[in-house]
């Protein structure tokens, strides 16, 4: 591959998936498991759609610029759970919350690219 922005974007999705997924488990080991449950469901839909992405991405697939529009929402709102959870002191996710950030611009960017 020699597009830096297509490369960029697959890494950014492939590590968001692994902290999401890192998220996720470390959430189900909270003492309050049921106020994390948002942000777990948040955190494994997150994972798979970034999974998916980078596939798509990989194959140079003509999906793979809607896929990455639906993967830039779906790390926004993942984010946005981990956030809250992360002003509690949850380190965990903090650290998803930042790779959801990062998944989401270098997906917009890949949106925008294609768009010209």
């Amino acid at each position: 591959m020699t597009n830096p922005t297509l490369q960029n974007c697959i890494d950014l999705c492939n590590a968001c998936a692994a902290a999401c997924n890192y998220c996720a488990s470390a959430c189900l080991k909270e003492n309050d498991v049921n106020m994390q449950a948002k942000c777990i469901n948040l955190d494994l839909q997150c994972a798979a759609l970034c999974y998916a992405t980078a596939q798509l991405l990989t194959l140079d697939s003509e999906f793979a610029d809607d896929l990455c529009k639906v993967c830039a929402d779906v790390c926004n709102a993942c984010a946005e759970e981990c956030e809250k959870h992360a002003a509690m002191g949850m380190k965990h996710c903090e650290m998803c919350a930042e790779a959801c950030r990062n998944c989401a611009k270098a997906c917009e960017e890949m949106v925008q690219l294609e768009a010209k």
